[in-house]
């Protein structure tokens, strides 16, 4: 009887949790760190942590995935030494999985439109240019399944200009940026939207970012977790993430470094 009335998710979200604390074990034996952190930031991220590990010795377990996801493992409490989160995050404040005191502000990354490489480039510099653009578009790709941020973000666009009935059949919601401009590169969508530090495929030209007095940049905080299971090193990482090196590297992947 009793395995008629489990439910699967439950079961599904118990193998989950004991897999990843699996991992953080032996992530914890082999002096490796692990880290969660959005999509938007991996291209930046993966290119300093080799750096970072040749520095200290350390090895690091990156894991990228929504941001929306990133709030659910830290409300969960899955095991992490450093998280990055989109502030504000007083939910994630509230669970006590991460200690507040310890966030640096480490970059910010523009909402922006991207189109296929070779096709012209709209006007999108004012508001209304923008209005105009997404009004004469066939179909717009953009990330909003599966927890991703920058669709939310794109509705309150779409608010601020008075043509959400007019545009929302048109955008074809996927769970990520790099799926959105995959989207743009195969000429499935005429254009694309995300953040310009998802904008590096090939196939693709970012056309620009958003007007700012429609979405303001979002900001990426990295967190230390209540309990990491090796403080020092999880205070290593985050400074070299918020250091002028790192903000280099920012730059180069359309970032705008904290100062």
């Amino acid at each position: 009887m009793s395995r008629r009335t489990t439910k699967p998710t439950l079961a599904l979200s118990g193998v989950l949790c004991l897999c990843l604390a699996s991992l953080w074990s032996v992530a914890k034996a082999q002096n490796q760190l692990v880290m969660i952190a959005p999509r938007g930031i991996r291209g930046a991220v993966e290119q300093l942590l080799p750096a970072f590990e040749r520095k200290t010795g350390l090895k690091v377990h990156a894991e990228f995935t929504s941001g929306g996801e990133v709030t659910a493992r830290v409300l969960r409490g899955d095991p992490f030494d450093v998280v990055i989160l989109h502030p504000p995050y007083p939910r994630e404040i509230g669970s006590g999985n991460i200690k507040a005191d310890s966030a640096r502000t480490l970059a910010s990354a523009a909402l922006g439109i991207a189109v296929q490489k070779g096709a012209p480039l709209p006007d999108i510099q004012t508001a209304d240019a923008l209005r105009r653009t997404l009004l004469s578009v066939a179909s717009i790709a953009c990330p909003g399944a599966g927890g991703a941020t920058a669709g939310p973000i794109f509705d309150e666009v779409l608010q601020k200009l008075g043509i959400t009935d007019q545009i929302k059949p048109k955008v074809r919601l996927v769970a990520s940026g790099d799926a959105a401009m995959e989207m743009v590169a195969k000429g499935e969508a005429e254009i694309g939207l995300t953040y310009l530090s998802e904008m590096g495929q090939p196939g693709i030209s970012a056309v620009g970012p958003v007007p700012r007095e429609l979405a303001q940049p979002a900001a990426y905080a990295g967190v230390i977790a209540t309990h990491p299971a090796q403080p020092a090193a999880a205070l290593a990482l985050l400074e070299y993430l918020a250091s002028p090196e790192a903000g280099a590297v920012y730059t180069e992947h359309k970032m705008q470094p904290e100062r």
